[in-house]
């Protein structure tokens, strides 16, 4: 009976006449070649992605601690106003403080009303135009809903008109306080009237159109 010894013996003889051929040199150099160029590429995206993100960071940091605390997100634009002019400024019920003068019980006619509603632009002309139409004045007719005392009765009604671009300023006056006024502006657009008589204010936004567009 063969013990293990012999038996060891016998699959190293079997073993010595199996040739096992060498690795060719070029093929152990390529695929070294390959495996530094893996390695390689490896370091330098890590490398990349760590510069990037210290790029990134650098100017937050600095940001914040330049501000004193945490960097807030980028305000949206705010929206841009619009003109308020209504025009053509349609025909309505006059309130009952400002129907003195008109027979009617219920008036209806174009009014602007202030912001504030102490006061009231009566249009008795439409449309406002700038320069002046030939066929019609600026008539407008200023009523106050605040009692006047008897020592403002006769102060002047200042008006303040801008073009709500900005781009022109006029001042006007109405002698005597709110009344029948006729008021003409240096451009056609949207003017934003500033009014003063007494010690009372308002404003409010009318519409002045060139003549050739009626």
């Amino acid at each position: 009976m063969i013990d293990e010894r012999d038996l060891v013996g016998l699959l190293r003889a079997a073993t010595d006449d199996i040739a096992v051929p060498a690795a060719p040199a070029r093929e152990l150099a390529a695929a070294g070649d390959r495996r530094r160029r893996r390695r390689w590429l490896v370091a330098s995206l890590a490398t990349a992605t760590a510069v990037a993100a210290v790029a990134v960071s650098v100017p937050v940091v600095l940001r914040s601690e330049l501000s004193g605390g945490n960097v807030p997100p980028a305000s949206p634009a705010l929206p841009v106003p619009g003109a308020s002019c209504v025009d053509p400024v349609p025909s309505r019920v006059l309130p009952d403080w400002a129907r003195t003068g008109f027979s009617e019980p219920r008036p209806r006619i174009p009014y602007v009303l202030g912001d504030s509603g102490a006061i009231a632009a009566v249009l008795f002309a439409q449309p406002l135009t700038s320069p002046p139409s030939p066929d019609h004045a600026n008539k407008i007719l200023w009523v106050s809903r605040v009692d006047e005392d008897s020592s403002l009765a006769d102060s002047s009604l200042r008006i303040t008109a801008t073009l709500l671009d900005g781009s022109e300023t006029a001042t006007r006056m109405v002698d005597g306080g709110p009344g029948p006024s006729i008021i003409d502006l240096p451009k056609p657009g949207c003017w934003h009237l500033a009014l003063k008589w007494g010690d009372h204010t308002d404003t409010l936004d009318l519409a002045y159109r060139a003549p050739g567009k009626l």
